[in-house]
């Protein structure tokens, strides 16, 4: 397949630990720990009650989507969104599957509405007013890679910038056996066509092959969530890599340049007359 491109204008991440993207930067770069980190992320997006009620996936989604676009500084309205969660809210599914077999007339109609995998997209749109489109995708391993490549078409097809957001948290119960995941995780860029001296280029390449295991700095620290994959690509930004390689699914990969845009490289729309033409 031909690249697909985009510039990255803005970035959030928040895991365990490490509250923010200029946290995971600097651990990556020097190996520096804030000092006594939260242990939930706390989304400004809800009201203080929704806050403490709503599950740690949706919490973190919340937190990186409106980091990476208060970096990018772009109205979390205007934007069309992508939403990956490899296994959404496991610990509800858990609780909804015991409750259900044991005693289904108790079930939490709250808790059930935060079972779905769309879950975080649907805060995300009450909590910005956003009214454009979102996606909610799961693609396994390759959940990432595969919401990455969805955000990267919509660029091609002619929307201005769009926001990627993705998150898993542990599982519970039976689940933890089957769909292992563990901590909490999200990560969120805003990607758009426009060229931006100083910001980073990323190209995308669909190819063959096995993706090697992670071995940056966050990867490395990562306790086993299931949206680890997607650290490959996060160590490399904080790192100033040029490479980066995502599962895309069995026996796939994404393959990704990143480079920093100049003032007199062509715009994502320049590139395209010239294709044309």
């Amino acid at each position: 397949m031909s690249a697909l491109v985009g510039t990255i204008e803005g970035a959030g991440f928040w895991t365990t630990g490490l509250p923010g993207w200029d946290s995971a930067r600097d651990f990556v770069r020097d190996g520096r720990l804030p000092e006594a980190p939260p242990s939930r992320p706390s989304p400004q997006l809800l009201a203080p009650n929704e806050r403490r009620r709503a599950p740690g996936t949706v919490a973190v989604a919340l937190e990186v989507a409106l980091a990476a676009c208060e970096a990018a500084g772009r109205d979390p309205a205007s934007l069309p969104s992508v939403f990956g969660s490899t296994h959404g809210e496991l610990a509800i599914t858990d609780y909804m599957c015991a409750t259900l077999a044991d005693q289904p007339e108790t079930i939490s109609p709250t808790r059930f509405h935060n079972s779905v995998h769309n879950a975080a997209a649907g805060y995300w749109s009450i909590g910005t007013g956003a009214t454009a489109a979102t996606t909610a995708i799961s693609a396994y391993q390759a959940t990432f890679a595969q919401g990455l490549l969805e955000a990267l078409v919509q660029l091609a097809t002619g929307v201005p910038a769009v926001l990627l957001v993705a998150y898993d948290g542990s599982s519970v119960g039976p689940l933890a056996k089957i769909s292992p995941s563990a901590g909490l995780l999200g990560g969120a860029l805003v990607l758009s066509r426009s060229e931006r001296a100083g910001a980073t280029r990323l190209s995308a390449t669909l190819a063959d092959g096995d993706a090697p295991a992670a071995a940056g700095p966050l990867a490395a620290r990562d306790p086993g969530n299931a949206m680890a994959p997607m650290l490959a690509l996060f160590d490399a930004l904080a790192s100033g890599d040029q490479h980066a390689t995502l599962s895309a699914g069995a026996g796939r990969i994404l393959q990704l340049s990143l480079h920093e845009t100049s003032l007199h490289e062509p715009s994502l729309q320049e590139t395209g007359a010239q294709r044309r033409g």
